[in-house]
């Protein structure tokens, strides 16, 4: 197995986190937040009541799936711990860390990943909360 490194995919890229339910049952939601940290770990925000979130706490293994402009196309394997509750300048959040340990690469020489899907905001208001949310995150990880 090589060494894990996580790619670099442009902001606002939709990105599917797939976890286990409580009762096993595998569960997916689109994500808005994922932000690379490092070569090994990424950061996204949860809403602190959404049910993924206690998925996470059962049961850390997760995968986030990325297609993504500059043909990425990866899964990436790992474990998800919660970084910070209710952090200032976004309460309504969980920040939630996955430190990865597989870079499932999708890339083929048969086709390019041209263009990923990219949230856009229809309203000053969620554009400005996708931006305080997404400046808490990044004072989380040291502002890389």
């Amino acid at each position: 197995m090589g060494q894990v490194v996580i790619p670099h995919w442009p902001a606002g890229t939709v990105a599917l986190l797939a976890t286990a339910g409580a009762d096993g049952a595998p569960g997916s939601i689109p994500i808005s937040t994922a932000l690379r940290t490092s070569d090994t770990r990424l950061l996204f925000a949860l809403g602190r009541q959404r049910a993924t979130l206690q998925a996470l706490r059962d049961e850390p293994r997760c995968a986030l799936a990325l297609l993504a402009a500059g043909n990425v196309a990866v899964t990436l394997h790992g474990r998800a711990s919660v970084v910070a509750d209710a952090p200032a300048g976004a309460e309504g959040i969980t920040a939630v860390a996955i430190d990865v340990h597989r870079v499932q690469d999708h890339t083929t020489p048969r086709f390019v990943i041209a263009d990923g899907v990219q949230w856009s905001w229809l309203d000053e208001e969620a554009r400005e909360r996708d931006a305080a949310v997404r400046a808490v995150l990044q004072g989380l990880a040291g502002g890389d």
